[in-house]
């Protein structure tokens, strides 16, 4: 199945189909910067400009080749019911090449139509990646780079002999832009971040964060987990671009499931993102979180479980955040409206009404910071050289544009900034921080009032809140039906007169364009869903960020379930659980 999906923790799924304003840096910030430029810059500069010259002697020689190294330097401590199960730091280095033969209009990538999921086709993501060595040896850096780019010519040779066979034979495309587009050129450099965890109190803390859950016997896979890295890239490319950008990334990942007894999984996890350890939360909030999600499993234990329904609800901030991730997000990726593979469900509607009047919809990498909450989907320069931009895709209802790469489409001929990959596979267009924002919000209380009178117009026994989820996916493509999946974790029931009650097992899913227009009210309360999105070009930090929403009529299924009983055996040294099932809650 083809689709992209967001979690709150690294899956590393490779699925297809399918988060204060920071200004860039002036020059006179280059030009300090510039003196700390790594030695890798420099041999990746040397070695492209050696290549290129010598491969225009060729007969079909290339117009563009780039070089992007990532230097990912992490560390990980996790624990499992306050056992230490891992304490580890690691250092590597991935090469991704991009090399294009014939010219911006017409080259190598263009897509051989007809021959839909081909071996090659899928392989050809991989086929400019490649280790290279953590020593800053110039003469070890450069090997590799001449190995892979003669490798890379060969095959982008022979691909641009079947693309142009292709075209003589296919139909005409639909869309007639070029394949590549020129971008301006950047020199951009600033000071490698270090990383900073001192595993042995990590190790400790981490320790302290999963040791709750071994009290009880009826909680498996109790994790938490510290996930530290600085990624340096190195980018330079044919058309004279260098730059170097330091990103520091440090998560705290808790984790548990129950299991009820009809076999059903009950998830719960808690995540926490800061670009510094100062910035992560204390003790206290983390420890706090876990006793929350330790009452949440035992609460869902024994929640009734929802039938397949239709109806009114309120999408949480985060979970509606999740929802224009996926309903939205996705297909207004820029190749999506060029593949004729895909839906290209908003390709005909630019300067078209999608959203109700009061809603606005904004990508924004340049932003680090949405109120209190840093954001995962933040960065200065694109996996393509393009420097990060601020767009607004919607605008009061009105789709106005689409997320662009490099690659263009009728219409919008150049890139926004959003040619995104994780290190060493091809860039497409991906998210960033995508932000909802909403003109005439009303309260939290009046957003659930208007639900209510919702649920007493429709006539319905009751309508649902989903107050937290997990992630989710969404298909884009043609040859199955469009839809999306929100996987919820704490869902209520409310009823006609007000009161509600936590239930359990169900999705909620849907099409896009029959969803949006179900779109009624959002309140003036912004949260925010930091994740891994996975789709082509493999797995990127995003963030989205909404108001919680009231939507007139949504639908929900069944969640799979597993067929497998509760453990029979008791656990060892834990104490009698005594569940309390929650009788209020809400999408806060």
């Amino acid at each position: 199945m083809n689709g992209s999906g967001i979690t709150a923790r690294k899956t590393g799924h490779l699925l297809r189909a399918a988060f204060a304003i920071l200004t860039l840096a002036t020059g006179a910030r280059d030009a300090r910067a510039q003196s700390v430029a790594a030695p890798a810059l420099k041999a990746m500069s040397d070695e492209l400009a050696r290549n290129f010259s010598a491969l225009k002697a060729q007969p079909t020689p290339p117009y563009f080749l780039s070089y992007e190294v990532t230097d990912t330097r992490s560390a990980v401590v996790s624990s499992k019911f306050g056992a230490l199960e891992q304490s580890s730091e690691g250092h590597r280095r991935q090469l991704g090449v991009t090399l294009r033969v014939g010219s911006y209009a017409f080259d190598n990538t263009h897509t051989v139509r007809g021959n839909f999921g081909r071996a090659d086709a899928m392989m050809d993501r991989f086929a400019g990646t490649a280790p290279i060595p953590v020593d800053d040896d110039p003469a070890a850096i450069r090997n590799v780079l001449w190995y892979q780019t003669d490798r890379r010519y060969k095959s982008a040779v022979q691909q641009l002999s079947g693309a142009r066979t292709n075209a003589r034979v296919a139909i005409a495309a639909e869309d007639s832009s070029g394949d590549y587009s020129p971008a301006p050129l950047a020199s951009y450099s600033e000071p490698m971040v270090q990383m900073q965890v001192d595993r042995s109190v990590w190790e400790r803390r981490i320790r302290s964060y999963s040791a709750p859950f071994a009290r009880y016997g009826d909680l498996y896979d109790a994790t938490a987990v510290l996930e530290a890295k600085v990624e340096t890239r190195w980018y330079v490319n044919s058309e004279g671009s260098q730059i170097q950008v330091s990103e520091p990334e440090y998560r705290i990942v808790v984790q548990a499931r129950s299991k009820a007894a009809d076999g059903m999984e009950l998830p719960r996890y808690e995540t926490f993102f800061a670009t510094s350890p100062a910035g992560l939360p204390s003790d206290k909030v983390v420890l706090d979180a876990v006793d929350r999600m330790i009452k949440d499993l035992h609460a869902l234990q024994v929640a009734p479980v929802v039938d397949p329904y239709t109806g009114p609800a309120i999408l949480s901030g985060r979970a509606a955040a999740v929802f224009f991730h996926e309903v939205f997000g996705h297909r207004v990726e820029g190749q999506r409206q060029k593949s004729e593979d895909e839906a290209q469900t908003f390709r005909k509607r630019l300067n078209e009404k999608i959203l109700p009047d009061n809603f606005s919809v904004l990508f924004d990498p340049t932003m680090r910071r949405l109120g209190s909450v840093e954001l995962m989907g933040s960065y200065r320069y694109d996996n393509e050289g393009v420097a990060a931009k601020s767009l607004t895709l919607v605008q009061n209802g009105v789709l106005k544009t689409f997320l662009m790469s490099r690659v263009p489409i009728e219409g919008i001929p150049a890139s926004n900034g959003h040619g995104r990959a994780q290190p060493g596979l091809a860039p497409v267009a991906r998210q960033s921080n995508l932000i909802v924002q909403v003109a005439h919000a009303v309260s939290h209380d009046e957003l659930k009032r208007m639900l209510i009178e919702q649920i007493k117009r429709d006539n319905k026994p009751f309508g649902l809140i989903f107050e937290d989820i997990e992630g989710g996916f969404t298909i884009t493509q043609r040859f199955i039906p469009n839809s999306f999946n929100v996987l919820p974790i704490m869902v209520y029931r409310v009823f006609p007169d007000g009161r509600q009650e936590l239930v359990r097992g169900v999705d909620l899913i849907g099409t896009p364009l029959t969803t949006f227009s179900k779109i009624v009210a959002a309140d003036d309360q912004v949260a925010t869903f930091n994740g891994i999105c996975g789709a082509e070009s493999g797995s990127v930090p995003v963030s989205a960020s909404s108001p919680a929403l009231l939507i007139s009529q949504i639908e929900v299924q069944k969640k799979s379930k597993s067929q497998e009983r509760p453990p029979i055996l008791p656990a060892p040294l834990v104490e009698p659980v005594r569940p309390v099932v929650p009788t209020h809650g809400g999408a806060r």
